[in-house]
């Protein structure tokens, strides 16, 4: 077999991802990264002096799992302001003098959600990142020739400038960092100049695109020949209409990354990420409300949480048990595909969830049941919060934008079937308030799909 034709980017490790032998694996290497960061971090160090215990104190990963409470952006924003916003002693606190001497980048998450998580990149980082990201790539079909559009922020985004790095090993890979920042207009040119094979982005800008090609190209988005879409940073291609769209319009497969170090596979029917980095980082589910440990079998439903099991290389996850606050589903049963690892995929976001009448409602659901009824739609809404949330006083209100072909005539049928729809599907049945095409801003990064009219 020619080495292209491999079937796993490392033959050594990925065959066994999600056995018992890896996870024998990862209890084996848990106290090494529980000592270092106790050692190292001072941030680490506090949280275990708080619970009494010392690393040699913990001796099963039950005895982890209750010893260290789940952290993530809210204790992060602890730090902040007990320091002050003085940088330097926050980066020192938070991840040690050892590894801030070793400081290559700084970056961070987009913000979003409130103050940006801080992801830095160290030099011992970039060879993980480019062994992890070589497995990704490798499953979505990236091979020696291809040309990689790099759509994500470029400006301390955790998902852009990093691309230089991830795929620094995938040789005869070319990038084309041309950002968010550039703008639709930049970004379909420079992917037509230089015949771009592949894209990375947003599921909001591969979709902007779509809207833009027409004009910019004087062609439609799948004139450009890409084979493939690498998306991430928000939910868009693990949601199937959402895959189906964008499909149809490129012509080029749909591959969902992130949320944690997972790719997609190419099964017609999406079937979560893979989760390819057993070797580098447990992973768990947590109970949101109550934060216990959710057991990790096929269809489980939880926070996902994780731990780096090599703390002084690790990337994104520096922290013991750290959270995005993502709500993922697991599926551990074999996948169709015939790829290794456990599959989840994202739920939605702890901090979006939305009660109806004490039914839980994630924006990525509601997305997924917009984008079923395009072209009719456009598939840009809002959901518009008059009240903090998560608790909504029912109807929830959306703002939904119709698709140019239909007639206001139409609007009522049309509102009729997509209240039925996610009345059958999300047991809500929202308020629709109608808007012109293209009424709503579009976003070259995360689409904000919730209006605080509250704020």
């Amino acid at each position: 077999m020619e080495q292209k034709d491999r079937k796993y980017w490392n033959m050594d490790v990925e065959p066994l991802l999600n056995t018992p032998e890896i996870r024998g694996s990862q209890m084996g290497r848990l106290p090494r990264a529980i000592r270092y960061c106790y050692e190292n971090v001072p941030f680490e160090r506090r949280r275990m002096d708080a619970a009494g215990v010392k690393p040699e104190d913990l001796r099963s990963f039950e005895d982890f799992q209750r010893a260290f409470k789940p952290v993530g952006q809210t204790e992060f924003r602890q730090v902040f302001e007990e320091f002050e916003l003085d940088m330097d002693k926050v980066w020192l606190h938070l991840f040690g003098k050892d590894r801030m001497d070793d400081l290559f980048l700084l970056t961070t998450t987009s913000g979003t959600t409130g103050v940006p998580t801080p992801y830095p990149v160290f030099h011992k980082t970039t060879d993980t990142m480019a062994e992890l990201f070589g497995r990704i790539g490798w499953r979505a079909g990236m091979r020696p020739g291809d040309k990689l559009a790099v759509g994500f922020g470029l400006s301390m985004h955790a998902a852009g400038t990093p691309h230089l790095f991830w795929y620094k090993r995938s040789y005869g890979v070319t990038l084309i960092p041309i950002g968010a920042e550039a703008g639709t207009e930049r970004i379909l040119t420079y992917m037509k100049l230089f015949k771009a094979t592949m894209f990375s982005g947003t599921p909001s800008l591969a979709l902007h695109l779509i809207e833009r090609a027409q004009e910019v190209l004087g062609a439609p988005i799948r004139s450009l020949g890409l084979k493939t879409l690498l998306l991430g940073a928000e939910p868009g291609a693990g949601i199937p209409e959402v895959r189906s769209r964008l499909e149809n319009e490129y012509g080029a497969g749909v591959f969902d990354i992130g949320a944690g170090y997972g790719v997609s596979c190419g099964h017609p029917e999406y079937q979560g990420m893979h989760w390819i980095a057993d070797d580098h980082c447990m992973y768990e589910l947590i109970d949101p409300e109550t934060l216990e440990p959710v057991p990790l079998t096929h269809g489980a439903i939880g926070q996902a949480c994780f731990t780096p099991l090599e703390p002084e290389s690790g990337i994104f996850f520096h922290h013991l048990r750290f959270t995005l606050n993502d709500i993922h589903q697991v599926f551990t049963d074999p996948c169709p595909c015939g790829f290794s690892g456990f599959r989840y995929k994202i739920v939605g976001r702890a901090d979006d969830m939305l009660k109806v009448k004490g039914t839980p409602v994630y924006p990525a659901a509601i997305q997924g049941v917009i984008n079923g009824f395009v072209p009719r739609i456009t598939g840009a809404f809002r959901i518009v919060l008059t009240e903090k949330p998560p608790r909504v006083v029912p109807p929830l209100k959306l703002k939904v934008e119709f698709g140019e072909t239909v007639r206001e005539a139409d609007l009522p049928g049309l509102e009729r079937e997509i209240v039925e729809k996610m009345h059958r599907m999300l047991h809500i049945r929202p308020a629709i308030t109608w808007l012109k095409p293209f009424t709503l801003e579009r976003a070259s990064k995360k689409t904000q799909f919730l209006e605080k009219q509250y704020e």
